[in-house]
């Protein structure tokens, strides 16, 4: 039986009808409300009814940037949007006479990965989706890990340089403000405007305005071979790397995931990381190395995770 999947982003909703092997059949998309919170939960229930005009499905995930609570029915927080302690499944059950799961984006999107994507061999996988910020998504033992409130996975805010860069958060030295599509640009224009030789070619190719520069340019300028790119794309790689090690001395992951954005940069990013996460595993020498490997369900991931979770619970 289908189902569909609803990936709710900060400017965009994205909802389509998902198969049994994981495959979008129909989409649409909307413009996202952000600010408010009825006019989002309004935009799904459309979506949702333009999907089932032509298609018969059984359940509606839900995908949603923040944090989800256990009952997999509230949005406790999100950072971005108008949710707190919004207990949306219930709304839009009552307006789609569907049952209706409610998940972490991330979490949607890894186990898109797990179930149909790079970590469909693996038992035990920890997905790192490197976009505007850190997102991730635990499953050991084939089960999605969501913690005792729902908040597991949440690698981005994991302390990795006391005293280091500010974050969001609150907090310094988070993870995500050295893994992260946003602390790429950071540094990339920093170093642009600085006088180091290395990098005037990528201040060069931004027509002399670093402000211009975006994760893109700095991935497209290192797969011709910029040398500056590449520096920094291997220093983005190296704390990835190095946060994973961390990560693996609680969790041993069998494989790494790496999706969002900068994943297209490929191997220029992965073997960095491979690298320090080597070089940083706790009794390396006398266990497995866990995998790093690029995600493979692109950018319907989150539809793709939250639909197979609501058939699961349909």
């Amino acid at each position: 039986m289908h189902s569909i999947g609803v990936d709710i982003g900060g400017t965009k909703i994205a909802a389509g009808v998902v198969d049994e092997e994981g495959r979008i059949v129909a989409s649409t998309r909307r413009v996202t409300p952000a600010t408010d919170q009825d006019l989002i939960q309004s935009a799904v229930v459309d979506a949702v009814h333009e999907l089932r005009e032509d298609h018969e499905v059984a359940a509606v995930g839900i995908g949603a940037a923040g944090f989800v609570g256990a009952d997999r029915r509230t949005i406790v927080f999100a950072a971005n949007l108008a949710w707190r302690d919004a207990a949306i499944a219930d709304d839009i059950e009552g307006r789609i006479d569907l049952p209706v799961v409610v998940e972490n984006d991330a979490n949607a999107a890894g186990w898109a990965e797990f179930r149909f994507g790079a970590a469909q061999d693996a038992a035990d996988m920890l997905m790192l989706t490197v976009g505007t910020g850190l997102g991730g998504a635990l499953v050991l033992d084939g089960r999605l890990v969501r913690g005792s409130g729902g908040f597991a996975g949440e690698v981005a805010h994991m302390n990795l340089v006391p005293e280091g860069q500010w974050c969001g958060c609150g907090r310094r030295g988070c993870l995500e403000q050295y893994t992260s599509g946003t602390a790429l640009v950071r540094a990339a224009r920093a170093r642009a405007v600085s006088s180091e030789p290395l990098y005037a070619p990528l201040l060069k190719r931004a027509g002399g305005d670093a402000s211009a520069i975006d994760g893109p340019m700095v991935t497209h300028a290192a797969q011709e071979g910029d040398e500056g790119a590449l520096a920094l794309l291997a220093e983005l790689g190296h704390w990835l790397g190095y946060g994973a090690a961390s990560l693996s001395a609680v969790l041993d992951p069998e494989i790494f995931v790496v999706g969002g954005g900068v994943s297209s940069a490929g191997d220029l990013l992965l073997d960095p990381a491979r690298t320090a996460y080597a070089s940083e595993l706790v009794a390396r020498g006398h266990r497995p190395l866990a995998r790093f490997a690029v995600a493979r369900t692109g950018n319907g991931a989150g539809m793709i995770g939250a639909a197979d979770l609501a058939r699961q619970d349909a």
